[in-house]
C-alpha cells in the first residue's frame, strides 16, 4: 500500500537524535515525522545487547503501530546492537546510522576515529563498516561515556562542556587522525567543543547527513515519498519527562515543539528468541506486544 503521506519514525535513548530531526527537517521538510525519546531509559550506552534488542523491539513496534510508514534508528548504540534484529520483523522499512557514517568518514581520509558509546564500540560495528568500503582504513574507537549524561544534562557548550570533552578525548591526543565520526546522536551538540580538542585539520563526520539522503532514496524506489509542498508537522513523545524533554527541544531545533506526549511501553524480556510478558503491570496485562491503545498516550 503507498501511504506517501504516513509520518516517518525516528528514535533515540533521548535528545541525541534530535540532531537528526534537524538534518531530516532540513531535507525532507514535506513529510510528517513522529520522534520517540526513550528518555526513561537514557543512557543506552552502558546496558546489555540483550536489553538494547528488547527496547528496540518494543519502539519499532510502537511506532509501526502509529502508522509509521518508514523508521530512521537515529541512534548509533541501537544500530550497532539491534538494527538486523529489527530490520528482520519490522513491517516498514528501516534505515541506520552506521554504513551511513562510515561512507561519509571514508571520504575523508585513511585514518579514522570512532567517538561512540561503550555499547557501540563493544560491538565492532563501525570497525566493520568502514573497514568494508576500504580495508586499508585505520580505526581508532574511543568509547566516551561521560558526554551522553552531559548532554541530557543541558551541558552542549561552555567551559564545562570543553573540560568533559577533553579529559574523554586525551586518549586521542597526538593522533594523528583525518576524520573522528560522531558515532552518538547525541555528539553533534558538543561538535564546536570536539573541534577545539581535535583541531580544524580533523574533518568531524555526522552520520545523519548520509542517513537522512539514504532514508529519501528508500522512501523513493517504494513510492511514499511525500508530494507535500508545504512544511509537515512532527510530534514528540517521551518516555520520561514530557515537560523537560519540551524545554530542551525546543532550544536545540530553534522552535517551539509544542505539547510532548508520554507513552508508557511495556518491559519485555528476551526468551527463547522471542519477546514475553516480564510481570506485566496491571494496566499492561491485556497488551502482550507490548503496543499500548493511543488513548493510553498522555499529553504533557
Amino acid at each position: 500500500m503507498t501511504r506517501p503521506l504516513a509520518p516517518i519514525g525516528l528514535y533515540d535513548s533521548g535528545l541525541g537524535g534530535l540532531t537528526v530531526v534537524r538534518e531530516f527537517m532540513r531535507q525532507l521538510p514535506g513529510e510528517a515525522f513522529l520522534y520517540l525519546g526513550d528518555t526513561a531509559r537514557v543512557p543506552y550506552g552502558g546496558r546489555s545487547a540483550d536489553e538494547l534488542v528488547t527496547f528496540n523491539r518494543e519502539i519499532v513496534a510502537y511506532l509501526a503501530s502509529e502508522g509509521a510508514k518508514a523508521i530512521l534508528v537515529a541512534c548509533n548504540t541501537s544500530c550497532a546492537t539491534a538494527l538486523d534484529a529489527i530490520r528482520a520483523e519490522s513491517p516498514v522499512p528501516v534505515v541506520g546510522m552506521i554504513d551511513a557514517g562510515a561512507r561519509q568518514a571514508a571520504r575523508h581520509g585513511r585514518r579514522v576515529a570512532v567517538l561512540a558509546t561503550e555499547a557501540t564500540i563493544r560491538s565492532g560495528a563501525y570497525l566493520r563498516a568502514l573497514q568494508a568500503q576500504d580495508s586499508s582504513i585505520e580505526v581508532v574507537p574511543l568509547a566516551c561515556p561521560h558526554l551522553v549524561p552531559a548532554i541530557e544534562s543541558g551541558i552542549w557548550e561552555g567551559a564545562e562542556a570543553e573540560a568533559i570533552v577533553r579529559a574523554e578525548l586525551e586518549p586521542l591526543a597526538g593522533q594523528a587522525l583525518d576524520a573522528a565520526i560522531l558515532g552518538c546522536t547525541h555528539f553533534p551538540l558538543m561538535a564546536r567543543a570536539i573541534r577545539g580538542v581535535l583541531g580544524p585539520q580533523v574533518a568531524l563526520v555526522d552520520p545523519a547527513v548520509e542517513a537522512v539522503r539514504e532514508l529519501v532514496a528508500v522512501l523513493t524506489r517504494a513510492g511514499q515519498l511525500a508530494t507535500r509542498s508545504a512544511e509537515a508537522t512532527g510530534d514528540f513523545i517521551v518516555t520520561g519527562d514530557p515537560a523537560a524533554f519540551a524545554e530542551q527541544a525546543s532550544l536545540l531545533l530553534g522552535q517551539d515543539v509544542g505539547q510532548v506526549a508520554k507513552v508508557f511501553l511495556q518491559t519485555l524480556e528476551l526468551a527463547g528468541g522471542r519477546l514475553v510478558e516480564a510481570e506485566p503491570a496491571a494496566s499492561a496485562a491485556g497488551d502482550p506486544a507490548g503496543l499500548l491503545d493511543p488513548a493510553s498516550v498522555s499529553a504533557a
